[in-house]
């Protein structure tokens, strides 16, 4: 008995070792082949096993010499890609280089000319949608689908994304910015100089973001806390500030808590979630369970709303506009294909998700930023006074005001924020899995393998000193400043030449905004460079809108305010008004560079943001003119 499991032990084991061995030997012939450079690790940072127990090797391998692993380690550690921006680049060698390990191989670059490329030719480099399986829970959507069925996806979820519906959403924006402000304030911006230390600025930020999306997406006048509650029956059951009867949380509670929880759901079936003895996982439970309720109802009443011809008077009302694609009644007498209901409310959610937490993420970092950086935030109010004036912001007109802000001060520091903080870190594609695909790189022809992963690494791609204009930085004397949040580098001359793809655009109309993410007017960088919404046909559908609601969120904040960085934490506000300027710069040096600190802690699970527990910057909002320290002529 005991030498018949020692011989099973013993076969499992060596099958073990054969196909490890075995997997690295091919996969490593594999990237020799293709002629690019690669790179051979006993583990591939994108195993299961690895990312599951990462953190028990790491700091065990380095009790080794330092010069053992320091470089070789970058690419096996979590969020490699925004930790170290160009650094594993230069210690490889090249823009572009092959991971192979014993169960995977991956390209990874950060080479314009080949982004652009994967991106436009969107049959040969298909997004690798094996990575988006999780993000099906309530059905197939946008993002989880390719080829015909992704098209007919696209097609009923870009109908939404038009300048119409972005004049309408800049309009939500300015009155959600200005809810949140009242909130600052508790509802006397007219009195109070300052705000009490703001230590939620992640969570207000997404809450801006929520209640925008809550409008645009479903018709719903979401509020703050204090505001009064508007004379709309939908409020009565989806705006309610108490849980309607049969269920435990608002609609409101239900979505942000299936965000905030969203990991945890995602990859804990429900049936196990319900039974953990842990609250995060009630709480994860009850969030799903509940917003899949409301979804359902919520949809019904559209399905009812179309039936009698009733539309939305303003607004995206994205979630009508699926509705309509399949119940209206042409669409419903027509024989092509239609969403079912599990797959309207899946793209429903996706465009939540989407729309709600990279927008908030941006508008959180940039305004971290603007404190950090007090000489750009007075140059941005200058800009906001030139176009604006002492006009009340509900005044302002999407059409006449929309490029002149993309082309501002404000354009710039959106720009900045997401070249330094992109929302997305890595974007993945693969090789088309029928097929080899031959590239253009460095005027070489190369060959990559079907089925070939590949990731685009976003936040050296935005660092790349060899297509951004760059200069020896002022602040650490390192040989380039693009490490540093400078939106001032977006009123450089454009580069004259192209990267000199040989990529074309298929010629097919996918919908959603087909011009450029950055204003003329502004640094145009090369093609595939700045991919903060990545490119092509899979390219974000909301990215106007995105853009369009940090330039209202920015200019209603900084038409009468400024923002510092809190320094509760080494000094009471009477011992600040004591201070004389020295003084005062030498304590907001220190606080920014807590700020820095933690800035660079943040993490990419879904979207860039602080995913740690405590993780915050603390803010302060002031009325302009009452500034403690962004006034300072000295702090530039």
């Amino acid at each position: 008995m005991v030498s018949t499991i020692l011989l099973a032990v013993g076969l499992v084991a060596g099958w073990m070792v054969y196909s490890y061995i075995s997997g690295l030997r091919r996969n490593v012939q594999i990237a020799r082949k293709t002629g690019l450079p690669y790179v051979v690790y006993a583990v591939h940072p994108h195993s299961f096993p690895w990312q599951l127990t990462f953190w028990i090797w790491l700091p065990l391998i380095k009790l080794l010499p330092k010069a053992w692993w320091e470089k070789p380690m970058i690419v096996l550690q979590p969020d490699w890609a925004y930790n170290t921006n160009q650094e594993y680049f230069d210690w490889v060698g090249s823009e572009t280089f092959i991971l192979a390990g014993p169960d995977d191989i991956t390209l990874f670059t950060e080479n314009p000319d080949l982004v652009t490329q994967m991106c436009l030719r969107r049959e040969a480099f298909p997004k690798d949608i094996a990575r988006y399986g999780v993000l099906t829970m309530f059905g197939q959507n946008v993002v989880s689908t390719e080829g015909a069925i992704w098209r007919m996806h696209r097609k009923v979820t870009s109908s939404s994304f038009n300048e119409k519906n972005a004049a309408h959403t800049f309009v939500e924006a300015i009155g959600q910015t200005k809810g949140m402000l009242q909130y600052y304030f508790n509802g006397t911006t007219e009195n109070k100089t300052s705000t009490k230390t703001i230590k939620s600025l992640e969570h207000d930020t997404m809450m801006w973001a929520l209640n925008i999306i809550g409008h645009v997406g479903f018709g719903l006048r979401l509020i703050w806390p204090g505001q009064k509650v508007p004379d709309d029956p939908k409020l009565a059951k989806y705006g309610a500030l108490d849980p309607p009867p049969g269920y435990t949380m608002t609609f409101a509670e239900s979505l942000g808590g299936l965000l905030h929880r969203i990991i945890t759901i995602l990859l804990v079936p429900n049936v196990i979630l319900k039974i953990l003895p842990f609250h995060f996982a009630r709480e994860a439970a009850a969030a799903k369970e509940n917003y899949y309720r409301y979804m359902k109802e919520f949809l019904h009443d559209k399905v009812e709303q179309v039936r009698r011809g009733d539309r939305e008077q303003e607004g995206m009302d994205i979630m009508g506009q699926l509705v309509r694609s399949t119940y209206e009644e042409k669409a419903a007498k027509s024989n092509t294909p239609k969403l079912t209901d599990d797959e309207i409310i899946s793209n429903a959610f996706i465009m939540t998700l989407a729309g709600h937490e990279t927008t908030a993420n941006i508008l959180h970092f940039t305004l971290i930023e603007l404190a950090n950086n007090p000489a750009s935030q007075r140059r941005l109010q200058k800009d906001v006074d030139a176009l604006f004036g002492d006009s009340d912001p509900s005044t302002w007109d999407y059409e006449k005001n929309v490029n002149p802000l993309l082309a501002s001060q404000i354009g710039a520091c959106i720009n900045e924020t997401m070249r330094m903080m992109p929302p997305v870190t890595a974007i993945p594609k693969i090789v088309s899995p029928t097929s080899d695909q031959a590239i253009t790189y460095e005027g070489r022809r190369i060959v990559l393998p079907a089925g070939l992963s590949i990731n685009m690494v976003a936040p050296a791609i935005h660092r790349n000193p060899r297509w951004w204009p760059t200069k020896p930085s002022e602040r650490t004397g390192r040989p380039t400043d693009l490490d540093e949040w400078i939106p001032e580098r977006w009123y450089r001359a454009t580069a004259k030449s192209s990267n000199g793809s040989d990529a074309a655009e298929d010629g097919e109309d996918y919908g959603g905004f087909q011009g450029s993410d950055t204003s003329a007017s502004l640094y145009r960088p090369v093609r595939g460079s700045f991919v903060p919404f990545s490119d092509g046909p899979r390219s974000c559908l909301g990215r106007r809108i995105a853009v369009v609601e940090l330039i209202a969120a920015l200019g209603v904040i900084f038409q009468k305010y400024s923002v510092e960085l809190a320094v509760d934490e080494w000094a009471t506000d009477e011992e600040v008004k004591g201070m004389s300027a020295e003084e005062r710069r030498a304590l907001y040096a220190k606080a920014r560079e807590k700020s820095r600190a933690t800035v660079g802690k943040a993490s990419a699970i879904i979207t860039l943001k602080f995913n740690g527990s405590g993780q915050y910057v603390p803010v302060r909002l002031v009325k302009r003119g009452s500034e403690r320290f962004v006034g300072d002529q000295e702090l530039v």
